[in-house]
C-alpha cells in the first residue's frame, strides 16, 4: 500500500501539468469572459445571466482570435495576435508553477527559478499550440514535399 501512494502523486502531478499546458491556451477568453461575468453579475444580471454572458464572451474572445489569426496577411500581425494570447498563458504558468514550487521547497530563490521555468515552458507551449494550429500553408516547393 506504501507503494501507491507515490505513484499516485506521481500520476497527479503529471495529469495536473498536463492539463495545465493543454488550458493554456485558453487564459485570454477565460480571463476576459471571466471579468465579463463578475461585471455582469454586478450589475443585476444574476448568476445565471452572468455565466450566460461570460461564457458567450470566452467564445467570443476566442473565436474572433483565431478568426484574426487566420486571416492575418502579415507575419508581424500574426505574431502579435500570437503574443496576445500567449503573455496570460505563460503568466498562468508562472503562477502555477509558483504555487507548487512554495509546496514543495522552502528557498525563495529555487522557487523563483522553477517558477521561471514553468512561465517558459507553458508559454512556449502556447506559443506552439496557438501559432502552429494556424500556421500558412506551405507552398509546392517545400522541403516536406520534395
Amino acid at each position: 500500500m506504501i507503494v501507491f501512494g507515490p505513484l499516485l502523486v506521481i500520476a497527479g502531478i503529471g495529469f495536473f501539468c498536463w492539463l495545465l499546458f493543454t488550458l493554456a491556451v485558453f487564459a485570454l477568453p477565460f480571463y476576459a469572459g471571466f471579468i465579463v461575468a463578475g461585471w455582469a453579475f454586478h450589475t443585476g444580471a444574476g448568476v445565471l445571466g452572468g455565466a450566460i454572458i461570460g461564457v458567450v464572451t470566452a467564445g467570443a474572445t476566442f473565436g474572433v482570435g483565431q478568426l484574426t489569426l487566420a486571416f492575418a496577411p502579415w507575419t508581424w500581425l500574426r505574431f502579435a495576435i500570437v503574443f496576445l494570447y500567449t503573455a496570460p498563458a505563460a503568466i498562468a504558468g508562472y503562477y502555477a508553477t509558483q504555487g507548487i514550487a512554495q509546496l514543495a521547497m522552502s528557498s525563495p530563490t529555487w522557487q523563483t527559478t522553477f517558477s521561471i521555468v514553468g512561465c517558459i515552458a507553458v508559454g512556449s507551449t502556447a506559443f506552439i499550440r496557438i501559432f502552429g494550429a494556424n500556421a500558412p500553408a506551405l507552398g509546392a516547393k517545400s522541403i516536406a514535399r520534395a
